[in-house]
């Protein structure tokens, strides 16, 4: 999968822009500020989901432009290129999307075409922070398996609103809380179960793994994945959908839902040193979420033959020259088109032209070095 093409109008720091590359790796350098992580943020989008940022699609509009932006790019993909367009309109706050030049119905339709994972310097604390950033970034590298999951996921939590808007207003109609209930069991545990089978062959692949990145032990963790670890599903469902039932004077109480898929979360821990992930240092840290992303995109080759695009921002600053060396070398063995930043160049010495294209940003502008 590669990006050989892409325009934007009006994104972020960029009036207009324009690519032409190939299939190869696209590194790109310049001082900070000068619109790089933008530029990852733009193919980000070619993918379903808020994009690497999380951004309100307003916060993405041409501070100096009138409104509304656009991405269309021509990618690369098993069967054939395809061209993709996405934005917003400045009148509409709704993201719209055309694929071969037709209207999509909704953004899961990219799913089809393109699989994006993505690591940021704002993702460095997801060992340290709350579990709901770690759920999110499990369930975007599920996406990447099963689109279907972001529609699961987003049932389970509207099922789980509408619960607790009912609730807080004091309306005990059993007959609607029921049915919400039982929405939420069956999403829940199909969004649980999908958690828990991606963790354990990613754990598979990261444990057998070589080279200067820690093997790691990756998990989903909860009570309703104990649950599906120890008995079928169809229980597990009956078992979280009587205990939303019991739950209810407690959840009206606290405004929170007590038990559900909502709950779980992503579990690493560094095999080599035999510690949890939240009590290493930064930088194993660092490299314990690049071991996860390279063993995804292994994962997902070995599944539909398909490398997906991997965004690294600023990714090789906190390494040292050995790991830069093996980064750059699995990127290249897998044959994936990753998109690099870092405000050094020298950090991408390791890099052969030949098998890199390399550019200068700077004042929201392209230059090619190589």
């Amino acid at each position: 999968m590669a990006v050989t093409r892409l325009r934007l109008t009006d994104f972020r720091s960029y009036q207009s822009f324009r690519f032409d590359g190939d299939s190869r790796p696209v590194v790109l350098t310049g001082p900070n500020g000068a619109g790089k992580t933008n530029l990852l943020e733009a193919v980000s989008y070619l993918a379903p989901g808020r994009g690497l940022r999380g951004a309100r699609l307003t916060d993405v509009d041409r501070r100096d432009g009138k409104g509304g932006w656009a991405v269309a790019a021509t990618v690369q993909t098993l069967g054939g290129a395809v061209d993709i367009g996405t934005g917003r309109d400045a009148d509409n706050a709704r993201r719209t999307v055309r694929i071969s030049n037709n209207p999509a119905q909704s953004q899961a339709a990219l799913a089809d075409f393109v699989s994006v994972v993505w690591l940021t310097p704002q993702m460095d604390r997801l060992f340290t922070d709350g579990a709901s950033a770690r759920r999110r970034f499990l369930d975007r590298l599920v996406y990447g398996f099963d689109p279907s999951h972001a529609g699961r996921v987003n049932a389970y939590e509207h099922a789980m609103r509408e619960r607790a808007r009912l609730l807080k207003a004091g309306r005990r109609d059993n007959a609607w809380l029921s049915a919400l209930e039982d929405a939420m069991a069956g999403h829940g545990v199909a969004v649980a179960a999908a958690r828990l089978s991606l963790c354990e062959h990613l754990s598979e692949i990261s444990i057998t793994a070589n080279g200067p990145f820690p093997r790691a032990r990756i998990a989903a963790a909860g009570l309703i994945e104990d649950d599906l670890q120890n008995g079928p599903a169809l229980a597990t469902e009956d078992r979280l959908r009587e205990a939303l039932a019991d739950n209810r004077g407690l959840d009206a109480d606290s405004g929170r839902t007590t038990d559900g898929a909502h709950r779980s979360d992503l579990v690493v821990s560094h095999i080599g040193k035999d510690m949890p992930a939240e009590l290493c240092s930064t930088g194993e840290q660092k490299a314990l979420l690049i071991a996860i992303i390279l063993a995804h995109a292994r994962l997902l080759t070995q599944h539909s033959g398909v490398t997906p695009l991997l965004l690294l921002d600023e990714v090789a600053a906190h390494l040292d020259a050995e790991r830069r060396r093996a980064l750059f070398a699995d990127i290249l063995e897998q044959g994936a088109q990753a998109w690099l930043t870092g405000a050094d160049a020298a950090l991408f010495d390791e890099i052969s032209p030949r098998h890199a294209a390399f550019y200068c940003v700077r004042d929201a502008s392209l230059t090619p070095l190589s």
